[in-house]
């Protein structure tokens, strides 16, 4: 039972480590859609 519990806490922390790096190293490119949206005035106390 131990090595299960093992081999799922390194199983975890390889996934962690490989999103981390992956996240680091891929080239995403930002959102370029322009949002424009409109604000009632009741939204905002005077």
């Amino acid at each position: 039972m131990a090595k299960l519990w093992l081999t799922l806490i390194i199983l975890i922390l390889l996934t962690i480590v490989g999103a981390g790096i992956y996240l680091m190293t891929a080239d995403i490119p930002a959102p370029t859609e322009h949002v424009e949206k409109t604000l009632p005035d009741d939204a905002f106390p005077n």
